[in-house]
Parts: structure tokens; sequence; C-alpha cells
């Protein structure tokens, strides 16, 4: 699945990636997001093959992304859905898809899916905001500082890079 482990860096996208697994597996996590659970809407929607697709949904179980829940007893047969944890990947999938429209990352020239306010029909973005005041937040005005889990070579990044 993975050349190298991220296990051990003190870096937070480095074990979220960790946790997700692949290239593969946000496609997974995009179709449950989008309503499919089975096995055979799954490896339909995203080609993936079979022994694949059975390697990400057990790795994403084991992550606590995704949860295995019955739905027929005989034969058995199981359905796919997002917990809490994997809900919360969702907003990475926007901004994944917004980058994606925005250069054209699929070369078809328009975005096949847009998200959009279902009382106005207006186009709808991801945005920073202030978690305090609600605020939104131009990327100008945003910066990195040390988390309460930063190590010194955190604190030597972003003083070298001048992000602090």
């Amino acid at each position: 699945m993975k050349t190298r482990s991220f296990s051990g860096m003190r870096c937070s996208i480095a074990g979220a990636m960790e946790l997700i697994g692949d290239r593969w597996a946000l496609l997974v996590i995009r179709d449950l997001s989008l309503g499919l659970s089975r096995y055979d809407e799954l490896r339909a929607s995203t080609g993936i093959p079979a022994a694949t697709l059975a390697a990400r949904l057990k790795h994403l179980t084991a992550s606590g992304i995704i949860e295995r829940v019955r739905y027929q007893e005989r034969p058995p047969r199981d359905e796919y859905r997002l917990t809490r944890k994997g809900h919360d990947l969702w907003k990475v999938s926007v901004a994944l898809r917004e980058w994606g429209d925005r250069w054209d990352a699929t070369g078809f020239g328009s975005p096949s899916i847009e998200m959009v306010d279902r009382e106005t029909n207006h186009p709808v973005t991801l945005a920073l905001v202030d978690a305090v005041t609600g605020e939104l937040l131009p990327l100008e005005r945003v910066r990195l500082r040390p988390g309460p889990g930063a190590d010194d070579a955190t604190h030597r990044l972003l003083t070298a890079t001048g992000t602090d």
C-alpha cells in the first residue's frame, strides 16, 4: 500500500496520510461520502481491483475511518459507512475537488460535480474562518505558530521559514 511509513513524524499531514493510506483510499472515502456503501458499488465507481479494494477497506476500518455494518444475514452481506472520523475527512475531499477544478486536474476543462447552497443554488467554497469570531479570513492574514505538541524541530522549521 505504501512504500514508507510516516509514523513517528511530528506532522499532522504525515499522520493523516498514514491513516488514510493512499490515493485509492481517498476515492473510497469520496464514494462513501456521496452515499455509496456496498463493495460492488465502490468497485464499479472507482474501477479499483478487487484485492486492492479489500485491502483499502480493511485498512480504513482498522484506522477507524469507516465501519463495516451487516445489512443482510443470508447470505451474509456487509456495507461500509464513514465513522465520525471519516465524515471529518469530507472537507479534505472538498478541498481536493476545488483545487482539481481550479487547475483542471482531469484535463476535461470543466468540473463534473459542483457544490451549491440548497436554498440559493449559489456555488459554495471552503473558507478560512476565525474560530472565535466566525470572521472569514483571507490567506494573507493567516500565519502558522507552534502548537502544544511542537518539538524543537517544529520551532526551527517555523523560524527558518518565517511563518512564526
